[in-house]
């Protein structure tokens, strides 16, 4: 069985209460050897650790504040990230970035934050998690201010073009490849035709983007084998092939097996 990495998972919300040790296990036995568990806010850190404490070397905790999270208490959340950088060892600086589709009320303020977490990426050299639904446009642009400086990292849950995966792949990050690849009307696998499996790392975003055959329903990290099948199909590739580059990609970038 080829291995594979969940690079984006929130299995610690309320949607896995009834059966989150099952979901962990049923992933491990389906060669789902580690899940990235990036932080949304201060109310999820407390039940993202104690999953990355139940699961030892499988589950790792990341920390940031997520875009649609900033509110007027942006400050105050800014500082338990920091608080809590300092306190235990992430494995990734986010869920971070602009969310311009639910609401623009505090776009001043993301961008703040966004730019915060980027300069703490940097100095905790940790890989940054980057959100960014509507907004390419902004953080690609923002972005502009530290490149050369040795930021790595991620765009979560891509759906661009080819010229924007051409743009974020220049700038050293990757490409986070979930269920959408799946989906009938998605545009994503002609885009990775023309890029390559070079630059990407797959992720479920679970229990949201549950990829085809079972969309609609809730997503979990087993599913990953759907996107990787998928990524296969389109590519022509073996899934042997499929696994070893995106494992390998995901090891690179979070380096889970750094501190344990």
């Amino acid at each position: 069985m080829s291995l594979l990495i969940d690079t984006h998972a929130h299995l610690y919300l309320p949607d896995f209460d009834n059966d989150r040790d099952m979901v962990v296990e049923t992933a491990a036995h389906q060669g789902i050897q580690k899940i990235i568990l990036p932080n949304i806010d201060s109310t999820s850190i407390g039940p993202m650790n104690a999953l990355a404490d139940r699961f030892p070397g499988i589950c790792f905790s990341t920390m940031g504040l997520h875009p649609t999270s900033v509110k007027e208490n942006f400050k105050e959340e800014l500082d338990r990230v920091k608080q809590e950088l300092k306190s235990r060892t992430y494995y990734a600086i986010g869920e971070t970035g602009i969310d311009l589709y639910w609401d623009k009320t505090f776009f001043k303020e993301q961008g703040i934050v966004f730019r915060a977490q980027l300069d703490l990426s940097l100095q905790y050299n940790l890989p940054v998690i980057i959100h960014a639904r509507e907004s390419f446009g902004e953080i690609l642009e923002l972005l502009e201010d530290y490149k050369d400086k040795g930021l790595k990292g991620v765009f979560h849950a891509f759906s661009g073009t080819f010229g924007i995966a051409r743009k974020i792949i220049s700038y050293g990050f990757k490409l986070g490849i979930g269920g959408v690849l799946t989906y009938k009307k998605s545009t994503l696998p002609e885009v990775i035709r023309m890029t390559g499996i070079e630059h990407l790392v797959l992720e479920t975003d679970s229990p949201y983007l549950t990829p085809v055959p079972y969309r609609g329903k809730r997503n979990e990290s087993s599913y990953l084998r759907f996107v990787a099948e998928m990524l296969a199909s389109i590519t022509n590739l073996p899934p042997t092939e499929i696994a070893r580059t995106t494992t390998t990609n995901a090891l690179q970038l979070f380096q889970p097996d750094k501190h344990a």
